[in-house]
């Protein structure tokens, strides 16, 4: 008989295999969305789909149950904080969610979906809906399908968010929801009937390679380490972790709106600052993550908002932008810049949506998903429904499904649910734990100020960063912040933001 230590250094190995597959997925993936030609759409859905069966047939195969056997009793006997225990722990759970998927739907659900992604990419061009509908039907049936492989449920949604979310269910997402929609209202409406600020500078033409050049400065203080990491252009920006020493990020460019790429690299570096962070201990197994979407976001959304949004970062960067960029910008003060990049007003756009208005986006969504996965909402209905809820959340009508129920790659290229609550989880525990580097460090926007982001990485590493998928994300967040989440921190820290520069004398 085999001694635990023994049979935990077979599973190393075994996951080191299975990670070493995921990165070349991955880079198969990147490839697609970069830089592969046109024609080689096909190939490449074949390619994705035999790695991925391949990888589902490894993590699945027989033998890793008789090594959880063994050691899951061998993780009791650990202490919770124990690297090994934690493997364990998170290796056995997605085992037993891994297993009851077939393999021959994995295969079949991974090349639809690389179809299906190539397909919208092209509809996006065109704004012709009818295009992907048959590909966006054929992925809500392997929605439902996927969630009846994962059952018990009380809601068809609940085993996609666990997959993306663990921990989480569409009751508790709804409960997060309706607070935080209870504490957005008044400052919506307060803000609505308040003097707009002018946003006219923005919707020029700012030169991509000098932003670019910008940008890559500022992400390097950050802390983005260019040696393990590149930013390329694409449709929808991502990054991407292929391995430890190597974690991408892209951007898009709006020729005549100076947003791209400015906030969507400063996003998908909050990303890839995470992934960079993690500790390398992990290399080569699950824990080499960060901890799912809502946490993930967390920092995505911190970096681009809590820093990039921020007025002491434009105090210590706007003068050089305005140099950058004078033909636009030489006339117009700090003030009335800060003002015009946080302009809050209902938008058709999630990706460059404000602070304020951003999780109506993401609610919008939410509800979507559960219609369709209910079977109340059919996807024939679906762009009508997505404009009605535009109408009734946000007041706009979107004019084409371009900037419509055709901006988001998600459902495109990925099961429909649990896809977007992260990146409005993302903001609830961005705020917390923004307040809790506060706590630690009042002198925080000091350091932003001087274009110093050190302590902020360094807080964030310490305490979330390192850990990878050691925790679950309620359990790292009240770890981080000694405090169970909520929407509070959010809606202090909007309300002092927006009603600041808004005039406003609002509490939430």
């Amino acid at each position: 008989m085999p001694t635990p230590q023994a049979v935990l250094a077979e599973l190393k190995a075994h996951l080191q295999f299975l990670s070493d597959l995921g990165g070349a997925v991955g880079l198969l993936r990147w490839d697609q969305v970069t830089y592969m030609p046109q024609g080689g759409a096909s190939a490449r859905s074949r390619h994705i789909a035999t790695l991925s069966r391949l990888w589902q047939e490894q993590f699945t195969a027989p033998h890793i149950q008789e090594w959880l056997d063994v050691l899951v009793p061998y993780a009791e006997t650990l202490p919770y904080d124990d690297d090994d225990a934690a493997l364990i722990r998170y290796v056995a759970r997605e085992y037993d969610r891994r297993r009851r998927i077939p393999t021959d739907f994995v295969a079949e659900m991974s090349r639809h979906l690389s179809a299906s992604r190539q397909a919208w990419g092209e509809a996006r061009q065109t704004g012709e809906f009818a295009t992907v509908q048959p590909f966006l039907e054929k992925t809500l049936d392997f929605s439902r399908r996927m969630a009846d492989y994962l059952a018990p449920y009380d809601h068809p949604m609940d085993p996609l968010i666990q997959q993306s979310d663990e921990g989480f269910d569409t009751a508790t997402i709804r409960a997060l929801f309706d607070t935080l929609q209870r504490g957005l209202v008044p400052l919506v409406r307060a803000i609505a009937d308040a003097p707009r600020p002018n946003t006219d500078f923005l919707a020029h033409t700012y030169d991509f390679d000098t932003q670019m050049a910008f940008l890559h400065d500022v992400l390097t203080a950050f802390g983005y380490d260019w040696q393990r990491g590149r930013h390329d252009l694409t449709a929808h920006p991502f990054a991407i972790r292929l391995s430890h020493g190597d974690v991408r990020i892209t951007t898009r460019f709006t020729p005549d709106y100076l947003n791209a790429p400015l906030f969507p690299s400063m996003h998908e570096s909050g990303h890839a600052i995470y992934e960079q962070n993690v500790s390398p201990r992990y290399e080569g197994t699950p824990l080499a993550r960060g901890a799912w979407s809502g946490v993930h976001e967390s920092s995505s959304r911190l970096w681009e908002n809590r820093v990039g949004r921020s007025r002491p970062f434009w105090e210590h960067y706007y003068p050089r932008f305005q140099r950058l960029f004078a033909d636009h910008l030489a006339h117009v003060p700090l003030d009335d810049f800060y003002a015009a990049i946080n302009v809050v007003e209902p938008s058709f756009i999630r990706v460059t949506a404000d602070e304020v208005t951003y999780n109506l986006h993401i609610m919008i969504r939410f509800e979507l998903e559960a219609q369709l996965l209910e079977g109340s909402l059919s996807i024939a209905e679906l762009p009508e429904a997505w404009n009605a809820m535009y109408e009734e959340f946000l007041g706009v009508r979107p004019p084409n499904h371009k900037v419509g129920v055709l901006q988001d790659v998600h459902w495109y290229n990925a099961l429909i649910g649990g896809r977007f609550q992260g990146y409005a989880l993302g903001n609830i525990i961005g705020a917390q734990l923004f307040e809790a580097i506060q706590a630690t460090h009042p002198d925080i926007e000091d350091h932003i100020a001087a274009g110093e982001f050190d302590t902020l990485r360094g807080w964030l590493t310490e305490h979330v960063y390192r850990h990878g998928r050691k925790y679950l994300p309620l359990e790292l967040v009240e770890r981080a912040t000694g405090k169970p989440l909520s929407v509070e921190p959010l809606l202090r820290y909007l309300y002092a933001k927006f009603g600041d520069l808004y005039g406003l004398n609002l509490e939430p």
